[in-house]
């Protein structure tokens, strides 16, 4: 904005404001949600406590086992029978094995799993729904059409074949899981493309002579981030949900490793005669999902104001 007063000569001095850019503007609206920045704040502790907490010395081997030191309370500290002091933080399960560490070793797998099967969907969708998108005619029609018809195939039971398949590899569960949760956002990306690509500045860069790739990867999909942002923190914690679904049929991370998800499986199996085996994985795994579905909608309102419900 431009702004005039007065100096002391009486000439009127122009001054100019400076600008917001709409980074700025949406960080500003997403700080005044409360339960956003909680959500975002407790994410980002959960994320750096499993993964930079267990490289802290003292921290016991999550799968290390002390199978005279079974199934102790929380806060208990013991000494093996080969006289190894340990302190259980949130007591030991069936095998004698930390609880605690086991919840951040399952948690660097659950949301490793989240992350980088997140990112496969996300090259994937945003790829393939910008090129539907711009392209359009014939091409558009097929591309939504392939999409339709992966959306009629049942996702559990394709990645349960895929992962039978490959065996339970961790990197492959990645890649399998990644390669199916791409479709909403190809549709999504697909319909911002729709309503950009007759954009004044669209045809700039056409009358420049770029490529329809350099006006894709340059000029559409940058224009798109705001909903491809809020859609990838809705699809962390449905990528993080599979995983543990997978787990739970025993088809996921295979022990002595551990996933959230493979922990509530074992703590479902003994619920009865160790609750904290179940407990204790289910709240973080249960908070961390609700955390990332509350920033996802603080992000949305944040990112389009016209929906916000202030």
């Amino acid at each position: 904005m431009i702004s005039s007063s007065a100096s002391d000569s009486g000439v009127p001095v122009v001054e100019i404001e400076k600008g917001s850019s709409l980074g700025k503007d949406a960080w500003y609206r997403l700080q005044k949600n409360k339960l956003a920045m909680f959500s975002f704040w407790f994410f980002i502790a959960i994320t750096l406590i499993c993964f930079v907490v267990p490289l802290i010395p003292g921290i016991p081997n999550p799968n290390k086992t002390y199978p005279d030191l079974k199934s102790m309370d929380a806060f208990q500290s013991a000494v093996s029978k080969d006289g190894e002091k340990v302190f259980y933080l949130l007591g030991s399960d069936y095998l004698g094995r930390d609880i605690f560490s086991r919840i951040l070793s399952g948690g660097r797998v659950s949301l490793g799993v989240g992350f980088l099967a997140t990112f496969v969907s996300l090259t994937i969708g945003v790829l393939y729904g910008a090129v539907a998108g711009f392209i359009g005619g014939r091409l558009d029609t097929i591309m939504m059409r392939i999409v339709d018809v992966l959306y009629a195939l049942p996702f559990m039971i394709l990645v349960i074949i895929l992962v039978t398949i490959f065996q339970n590899s961790l990197w492959l569960l990645f890649v399998c899981i990644g390669a199916v949760e791409w479709l909403t956002m190809s549709r999504i990306v697909r319909g911002q493309v729709l309503s950009l690509k007759n954009q004044e500045f669209v045809e700039a860069a056409r009358s420049l002579g770029l490529s329809n790739w350099r006006i894709i990867i340059r000029h559409l999909i940058p224009n798109t981030v705001g909903p491809v942002i809020v859609y990838t923190t809705l699809t962390v914690p449905a990528v993080m949900r599979l995983e543990a679904i997978l787990s739970f049929l025993g088809l996921g991370v295979q022990p002595p490793h551990a996933s959230w998800g493979s922990l509530i499986k074992e703590g479902a199996d003994r619920m009865v005669s160790d609750q904290a085996l179940l407990i204790y994985p289910s709240i973080v795994f249960a908070a961390t999902l609700f955390a990332l579905n509350f920033l996802g909608d603080g992000l949305r309102d944040a990112l389009d104001p016209k929906t916000s419900k202030d």
